[in-house]
């Protein structure tokens, strides 16, 4: 008896251990995903997002191509310290709709703001608005830039500061959290006194909840103006004039009509801002007003790294479009040409992100949303026309296309440039101007990374000419690109001198 009241204990403690675990994993399922694929999941971090405007992708000095006498010892040490993204690029080189989509992850055509005019639809989602859902603090600080018709706080910011439009460079006016305030300094330098303290009151006080931070400069947009400390500094450089910049008959052997003849235009190197500008001082001071952007980097990275909150915080570099610095005659963005469309990326986040590594993958602005609400733990958007590319700059062994689809939408205050519609794969670029009767381009980036040789006529190349522009066509079509957003006309041309 005493044997098989033993085992009936036995068998009643095992059955009631098993109920226990049972109702244990039950409730760990119900309460988030199981404990491996936690353990997968990388920890929800605070995020600075700096974003500059103007900033070409091979002006940083640690690329190749960059210019010999230029010095940004800042974004060097992030690249040194992070990750640098190689191939990071924007969907359309112009500033308002490019932020629109940095902050939407969502094309122009879709968010509808296609220039710099444009005001924000009734509805918009910004991403940061599901960030404070999904329990962090947010600011913005910076030019916003959108609509061009006040500075006033917008949704998805908790802290707000702002100028209007494309704001100056000098004693801004600024909006802080509704109040307009005269402040009187060089503005990349005030912007970045903003957003240390705002950061400092973020980590006051053993504050625990994460937080979002947009510093956004209007720097080094045209008119470019250095820092006083900085005016001069490259007075004697001597310039890297690109190769395509001279009015030779092969250089432009095969490119459009338009492009030649925007040289002698607005935007082109013979008749700059309407003879207002010459070509080497406006290089120059380019270079000169790109020192102070690089100096706030620097101060954000020394606050990150001092106040510990390094191991907690993804920081982030990016330029809204990349600039034409005389390829082709050209200067300014707006173009599907590389130095027009490709930005510099850097990604810094000790614990997270690999020293030293590079990201090869096609990074997109379109991909800044989803990549942030992943770091989050919160959902993307339905409508987000973006991916998440967290796990290409952890250094996971991920694998996707390189294809890209580019969008400009010709602007009546400019009408030098015209609608611009290309589809860019990993080796080839295919663009094409719908309702211009000109030459399309296609270029071999492997092998003409300067995009010099057009090979739109080539026989060889003529069922890849079709297939690209039947695959840009129906990658446009499925993200419902076929009803252009349009707008009245103003009456006024070329009256701003840079362009947005």
């Amino acid at each position: 008896m005493r044997i098989v009241f033993h085992c009936m204990t036995s068998r009643l403690a095992t059955r009631i251990a098993l109920l226990a675990l049972t109702a244990l994993v039950a409730a760990l399922s119900a309460s988030g995903p199981p404990l491996a694929a936690q353990a997968r999941q990388p920890a929800r971090r605070n995020v600075i997002f700096i974003l500059s405007d103007d900033h070409r992708y091979d002006f940083m000095s640690f690329m190749p191509g960059a210019p010999a006498f230029l010095q940004t010892p800042a974004l060097d040490r992030m690249a040194q310290r992070g990750a640098h993204v190689q191939n990071a690029f924007v969907t359309t080189a112009l500033c308002s709709p490019s932020r629109a989509s940095i902050l939407t992850g969502q094309y122009a055509h879709r968010h509808g703001i296609v220039d710099n005019v444009t005001r924000i639809r009734p509805g918009t989602t910004f991403f940061p608005q599901l960030l404070q859902k999904a329990g962090y603090r947010t600011a913005y600080i910076g030019k916003w830039h959108m609509g061009e018709v006040d500075a006033r706080p917008q949704p998805g910011f908790d802290h707000w500061v702002s100028f209007r439009g494309q704001g100056t460079y000098r004693d801004p006016m600024l909006n802080i959290n509704g109040r307009q305030q005269r402040t009187p300094g060089y503005t990349t330098d005030l912007l970045t006194d903003q957003a240390l303290a705002w950061l400092k009151q973020q980590t006051a006080g053993g504050q625990k909840q994460p937080f979002f931070m947009v510093l956004a400069h209007k720097a080094v947009h045209a008119e470019f103006e250095p820092a006083p400390r900085h005016k001069g500094r490259y007075a004697t450089a001597p310039i890297p004039y690109p190769e395509s910049m001279a009015d030779t008959e092969a250089n432009y052997r095969g490119k459009p009509r338009w492009v030649k003849e925007q040289r002698n235009s607005f935007h082109g190197v013979d008749f700059m801002y309407h003879g207002a500008m010459q070509f080497d001082p406006f290089y120059r001071a380019y270079a000169e007003t790109l020192l102070a952007l690089d100096d706030s980097v620097g101060r954000v990275l020394d606050f990150v790294d001092s106040s510990g909150l390094s191991s907690s915080t993804l920081v982030i570099y990016m330029s809204d479009n990349g600039f034409m610095l005389g390829e082709h005659g050209l200067i300014d963005k707006r173009h599907a040409y590389e130095e027009s469309m490709r930005v510099p990326m850097l990604a810094y986040a000790p614990g997270l992100i690999p020293a030293g590594s590079k990201v090869t993958q096609v990074v997109r602005n379109i991909d800044i949303a989803p990549t942030m609400l992943e770091l989050a733990g919160a959902a993307p958007a339905a409508n987000m026309d973006g991916r998440s590319v967290l796990a290409a700059l952890r250094g996971d062994p991920v694998k996707w296309e390189g294809e890209m689809v580019y969008e400009y939408y010709w602007e009546y205050a400019f009408p030098q440039t015209p609608t611009t519609l290309a589809l860019r794969g990993d080796r080839y670029k295919f663009i094409y101007y719908p309702g211009v009767w000109d030459v399309q381009e296609l270029y071999d980036l492997e092998r003409d990374p300067k995009e010099r040789d057009n090979l739109i006529g080539a026989p060889e190349h003529q069922e890849r000419v079709r297939t690209m522009r039947t695959r840009l066509w129906d990658l446009l079509e499925a993200s419902g690109a076929m009803s252009t957003p349009l707008r009245r006309g103003t009456g006024q041309q070329n009256q701003r001198k840079g362009g947005g």
